[in-house]
């Protein structure tokens, strides 16, 4: 199983002062020399954290794979193609949100998620939706065309109680079970960290595990050298 890393919260970091530092292009090679798979950077509209230049950078420097997320806005799917990433992980936004909350509805935004995905991977991006477990929503992506979905482990993170946990981690399994079953690659993310990752890790089917704002966290104390090979370590 392969392990992405979110860079994001190191440039939320650097922007709290407008700042410099900390780099997020340095915190990339420092992840991926630490045994990451991928980096993986969100480009949001109101570039709260990652800016488009460092995109530009990470592209050059990134030489394994570099995973964008992105909402589906036709300027941020141009800006996709300019940068050309290996990858891009389509999610909804909201400028509100503190953290994307959920997965995106491709059911019910089907010609519009189609339509730049199509975009994407006529330039040579593979295209990833960011979806709940979901039956509906993974038979959407089917009809979008994509081939990758992530999987929002969302509320499995956030469950108050066992019971809780129990019923979220079932529907993830279940979702793994039925997209691996209709031929999509599956990878899964969001709120994992150093306690809830190992159960997640251990579902057949999820080929990689997108980690970001608890790796982070824990780089404060440990350093993100260790915090990624701590987290790599989890997951094997």
């Amino acid at each position: 199983m392969e392990l992405g890393v979110n860079i994001d919260h190191v440039a939320t970091l650097r922007e709290a002062r407008r700042g410099l530092e900390p780099e997020p292009v340095l915190a990339a090679l420092v992840c991926l020399a630490a045994g990451a798979d991928s980096i993986v950077a969100h480009l949001r509209e109101d570039r709260r954290h990652i800016k488009d230049k460092d995109l530009y950078i990470l592209r050059e420097v990134v030489k394994t794979k570099l995973n964008m997320e992105m909402c589906i806005a036709g300027d941020i799917v141009d800006i996709a193609c300019e940068v050309g990433p290996d990858q891009a992980t389509l999610v909804p936004e909201k400028r509100q949100e503190l953290t994307t909350e959920g997965g995106m509805d491709v059911f019910g935004n089907l010609l519009r998620v189609k339509s730049a995905a199509k975009k994407l991977e006529d330039r040579g991006i593979k295209v990833s939706l960011f979806i709940d477990p979901d039956k509906k929503q993974i038979d959407a992506s089917l009809k979008a065309g994509v081939k990758i979905i992530e999987l929002h482990t969302g509320r499995y993170a956030d469950a108050k109680n066992k019971k809780e946990e129990n019923k979220y981690f079932k529907e993830l399994k279940t979702a793994v079970r039925y997209a691996a079953a209709k031929g999509l690659t599956v990878n899964a993310g969001h709120g994992l960290n150093y306690y809830n990752t190992t159960s997640i890790a251990k579902i057949q089917g999820i080929e990689e595990l997108n980690i970001g704002y608890s790796i982070i966290c824990r780089a404060v104390f440990v350093g993100l050298d260790k915090a990624v090979r701590e987290m790599r370590a989890l997951i094997k």
